[in-house]
């Protein structure tokens, strides 16, 4: 019964993609054509007014422009047929909607333990009783040890990630700050000034990036940092400059300037 009522949910899931791929396509004339593109442009235009990258008086003058166009589109229909390429792959399609869901049922049914039940709320909460217990031990050890050594340094990162993880920013912040009072380390510093940007301190992030970037001045994720630090203190221009600057000494194919350019262009 169970498995009926499984292949029954997934049928109705896919019953509409099924039908719009059956579905001959509609004939549509250029000016529909035309219609549809206007009205994303239009779309798009709004979208720039409203993010501050396009002034008032340029957003008219665009809208004006794409009104224009609008009224200008040509009123004779094309009627576009589906090829018969399109109708073989449409069916391809459609085949490939009934095989793979059959494919995935076949492999559960090989593999899969659907009588297997749901952990308890007794039995999560244990789990994380075990893991705070975990947690305790590591942190009875590193006060142990001497703060300065190289053991008590990959203690309290281990300590550090595993607080951030459970979404204690504070405590993972601090964990990061003793790791790095046993020795600097440029990656491990940019993790710390994440969490502190993360926790909503940009103001102790950018002082921590002050002292950190001297120390590591052409690491990337430290200078990306700094400036994504000046963007949330309220600092667009500073952080142009900064991320311009990041931007100026990569290769043309660093594979994240585009993310940096991004951010650069969401910048007031």
């Amino acid at each position: 019964m169970t498995w009926l009522l499984i292949a029954l949910l997934a049928a109705a899931a896919l019953l509409p993609l099924g039908l719009a791929m059956l579905r001959p396509p509609p004939a549509r004339g250029r000016r529909e054509a035309d219609l549809a593109l206007y009205r994303a442009q239009l779309a798009e235009l709004d979208r720039e007014r409203a993010e501050g990258r396009l002034e008032e008086a340029a957003h008219r003058a665009a809208v004006l422009e794409v009104q224009r166009r609008l009224l200008a589109a040509p009123e004779e229909r094309i009627t576009i047929a589906a090829p018969t390429r399109e109708r073989g792959v449409r069916l391809a399609l459609l085949a490939a909607v009934v095989a793979v869901p059959a494919a995935a049922l076949g492999l559960y049914l090989a593999g899969g333990a659907p009588a297997l039940p749901s952990a308890t709320f007794a039995a999560r909460q244990e789990v994380i009783e075990r893991d705070e217990a975990l947690l305790a031990t590591l942190r009875d050890r590193l006060a142990q040890l001497d703060p300065m050594g190289e053991t008590a340094r990959r203690g309290y990162v281990l300590l550090g990630n595993a607080e951030r993880s459970r979404g204690r920013l504070e405590a993972a912040a601090a964990a990061y700050r003793q790791a790095l009072a046993a020795g600097f380390d440029a990656d491990l510093a940019a993790q710390l000034a994440q969490v502190l940007l993360e926790d909503g301190r940009e103001e102790e992030a950018a002082r921590f990036l002050a002292g950190a970037l001297p120390r590591a001045p052409q690491h990337i994720g430290l200078r990306f940092l700094t400036g994504l630090a000046e963007a949330q203190a309220g600092r667009p221009e500073v952080a142009r400059a900064t991320w311009r600057a990041l931007l100026a000494d990569a290769p043309p194919d660093a594979p994240w300037r585009g993310m940096v350019e991004r951010r650069m262009a969401e910048l007031p």
